[in-house]
């Protein structure tokens, strides 16, 4: 128990002198010269057993971790009023710069109104041109502490309007569940508050981050400057 706690604070002087780049918050860094992810000292290292425990058991059972996700175990799209607008219709209501239409004379479905895709620097004026973007995915969160949480906590998350963004399908298709550290909007100009949002949903729901999610996380928000200051 001791060797684990105090060997990383002995050698990590050695190891920063053998890889350049400073730790990041995590207390590991990328090796510039190689593009590695090296873990000195913690919690660095109990966040990469984790994952790579989760990994194991879910290849020892023959699958892959990302399979043990059912979309249906979290509970989307939900009209908690009961005034026919699910989540997806009053978000697109919510952040449409001028009024919007219905498909049809009860206001159930929109159709059209004018909507800004950040990840794109875009804007569109057909609902059926948007997605509804998870931010943070449900297949990611689901990977990543999740998939302990019960149902309330799933339904929760998956209509959390701070979690939610209409963006162009195209643009959400291509993300996928995928993390900073995979995938980022084309527009640069929306690093910054991507890198912000996505690290306040996943503090705020506890879900794990991996190093070299942080690292690009903090690569995001180095491009953060003070027009960026209030940042959604």
């Amino acid at each position: 128990m001791f060797r684990f706690l105090f060997l990383p604070v002995f050698l990590a002087p050695l190891f920063l002198h053998a890889h350049p780049g400073g730790l990041d918050s995590q207390g590991g860094h990328t090796d510039r010269r190689t593009g590695a992810y090296h873990c000195h000292r913690e919690p660095c290292f109990s966040v990469h057993d984790q994952q790579q425990q989760a990994q194991d058991e879910a290849e020892q059972e023959g699958r892959a971790f990302s399979t043990l996700y059912d979309r249906d175990a979290w509970p989307h799209w939900e009209d908690e009023d009961h005034d026919c607008q699910d989540t997806r219709a009053e978000m697109l209501i919510l952040t449409s710069t001028v009024p919007v239409s219905f498909t049809s004379p009860e206001p159930c479905t929109v159709a059209t109104g004018r909507w800004y895709d950040p990840y794109t620097d875009r804007w569109l004026t057909h609902a059926g041109e948007l997605d509804m973007d998870h931010l943070v995915p449900l297949r990611h969160a689901h990977g990543h502490g999740g998939d302990q949480w019960d149902r309330r906590l799933r339904r929760q998350f998956a209509n959390d309007p701070d979690n939610l963004l209409p963006v162009s399908a195209s643009a959400n298709r291509s993300k996928g569940a995928d993390s900073p550290d995979q995938w980022l909007p084309p527009n640069r100009d929306y690093w910054c508050q991507y890198g912000r949002r996505w690290l306040r949903i996943k503090q705020r729901y506890q879900l794990l981050v991996t190093p070299p999610e942080q690292s690009a996380i903090d690569r995001l928000l180095a491009t953060c400057h003070d027009d960026h200051a209030k940042a959604p």
